[in-house]
């Protein structure tokens, strides 16, 4: 085992040391004075943000958006990720083996399509606004959710359910009374990290049109707007920051 895992960590080294050999990357300049110099310069058309009452204001409303976007695309990837993911666990295989890889073929397809591919697509279709966004989010998400509860499900203690069948429980009442009770706790989890990564992942899209406070950012940046941009940075860490408090609020809480 110990020598399996020092020639994986090898292997992977060597591929680390052979991606900075095949790469063209100038160091060099990237870290020299006069880049440097540009750097700092960038770094400083940021400052002071803009604080106007009305600009502030404008950037409250994209932040309420984000957060929307994220939420309900969180949630309706949960309950869409949690239906899925029955028959596409092992366990739901075995009562519907016709829908088992139809249901593991749904959830590959829908995350290996990243949220950025899916908010494009969709912007055909729904137009611009905050609309393609969420369920870009919630497309991708499903994907993700579905996966890890699936194998949540696969791996639930088989006692309790058979204690139940035995009584005469059908598939239904067992699933909600053995199976889901056990999994409820990991599904909250996931879906709690994955709204973590959505308000990031909803500040990205924006930039494709998406609303919210990335395509504010996309906007100000595009007319080199730098101290609105940096007040919208500032509402994005500011909203990261709220969600990963909140999140973990509520694991504590629920975890105790």
């Amino acid at each position: 085992m110990n020598r399996g895992l020092s020639l994986l960590g090898l292997a992977l080294l060597g591929l680390v040391v052979a991606s900075f050999a095949s790469l063209d990357l100038h160091w060099a300049e990237f870290l020299g004075p006069q880049a440097l110099g540009r750097m700092g310069r960038f770094a400083a058309s940021f400052f002071p943000p803009e604080t106007s009452t009305p600009f502030l204001l404008k950037t409250a409303r994209a932040t309420l958006e984000t957060l929307a976007m994220s939420l309900l695309g969180t949630a309706l990837a949960a309950l869409a990720g949690l239906l899925l993911a029955v028959p596409a666990s092992l366990q739901g295989g075995a009562l519907a083996s016709g829908l088992h890889g139809a249901a593991r073929l749904v959830l590959n397809a829908l995350r290996s399509v990243p949220e950025l591919v899916w908010a494009s697509l969709l912007l055909v279709s729904a137009g611009l606004g905050p609309l393609p966004g969420t369920l870009a989010l919630a497309l991708h998400t499903t994907g993700v959710l579905g996966r890890l509860l699936a194998e949540a499900l696969e791996n639930v203690p088989p006692e309790p359910a058979q204690v139940l069948r035995s009584r005469g429980a059908g598939v239904v009442q067992v699933f909600l009374f053995a199976t889901l009770p056990q999994v409820s706790a990991q599904w909250l989890a996931y879906s709690l990290y994955r709204w973590e990564n959505n308000i990031r992942a909803a500040a990205v899209l924006g930039v494709v049109g998406a609303g919210g406070l990335g395509q504010m950012l996309s906007y100000h940046l595009g007319l080199f707007q730098m101290r609105e941009a940096c007040t919208v940075l500032l509402a994005m860490i500011g909203l990261v920051a709220l969600v990963d408090a909140l999140s973990a609020s509520v694991r504590r809480n629920h975890f105790a």
